[in-house]
């Protein structure tokens, strides 16, 4: 089977739309120089470029798993982008954040998935579930269920609160075998009975080497804001990824009795 490669493309950013206000790191509507509008997340927020990677990384396996989510691109800002802006908080942001950002397509017209609305299907369901877990992400609740419905599909939107190890890199190794307690909150637990089925099949389609050429696409410059050995630092991706893939039994487990206690 072929490994699986990343094929990114990069876009300059020319104008800047509207701020996204119910993003924490205040992502923002813009257009780029192919003519579409994307969602913009700055390097220069809170969180700064871990957030990015784990968007990067989060997106990537998520495509390998044919789930449906914006396409994701590398956004340059210029010099002198933003400096007509009037406001002063977005005007900061934007010159904190020159250079290599991320941006995710914007899917126009699309709305919230609502769980109490919106039904999902069990296989879906099992296959983002078991991602999140996969991920660690944490932010996959019915409070904000970072996915939306576009054109009658369920679209995957937001993995910046994944990869939570980043910020304690020196339990990198630690974090990858912890149970993901969190999973209980997802709000598509409830629908997730394939559980098993899915980890069965991703469990070995997701290689080595696919983890290695999804973490060989991170920008050096990001990692180079965080690290001062950017070699060993891919290492320390690579390696939670790889022992957190090898965990997929246990916390398939943990998903499927979390979920019992809900029936």
């Amino acid at each position: 089977m072929a490994v699986f490669k990343p094929d990114i493309r990069t876009v300059e950013v020319i104008r800047y739309i509207t701020p996204l206000r119910a993003g924490g790191s205040l992502p923002a509507i813009t257009e780029a120089d192919d003519g579409f509008l994307y969602v913009l997340k700055f390097r220069g927020s809170g969180q700064g470029v871990k957030t990015l990677i784990a968007e990067l990384i989060g997106g990537a396996l998520a495509k390998m798993m044919d789930l449906k989510l914006p396409e994701i691109v590398f956004a340059e800002l210029d010099e002198a982008f933003g400096r007509t802006e009037p406001d002063e908080e977005i005007q900061d942001l934007l010159k904190a954040s020159r250079g290599l950002n991320l941006g995710m397509h914007y899917l126009q017209g699309a709305f919230i998935f609502d769980a109490v609305v919106n039904k999902a299907d069990e296989w879906l369901a099992s296959k983002i579930v078991w991602l999140d877990c996969l991920i660690m992400n944490v932010d996959r609740t019915a409070r904000n269920t970072n996915m939306l419905v576009w054109h009658n599909e369920l679209w995957l939107i937001d993995h910046g609160a994944s990869l939570y190890f980043q910020h304690a890199l020196s339990s990198a190794t630690e974090q990858a075998r912890k149970p993901f307690i969190a999973v209980k909150d997802h709000v598509l637990l409830p629908f997730a009975t394939k559980l098993n089925e899915v980890n069965a099949e991703y469990a070995k389609l997701i290689t080595k080497e696919d983890i290695e050429a999804i973490v060989a696409s991170i920008p050096e410059i990001w990692l180079g804001e965080i690290f001062e050995d950017v070699q060993d630092k891919r290492q320390v991706y690579k390696d939670f990824l790889i022992t957190r893939l090898a965990q997929s039994n246990q916390f398939t487990q943990e998903a499927n009795d979390a979920r019992k206690t809900l029936i």
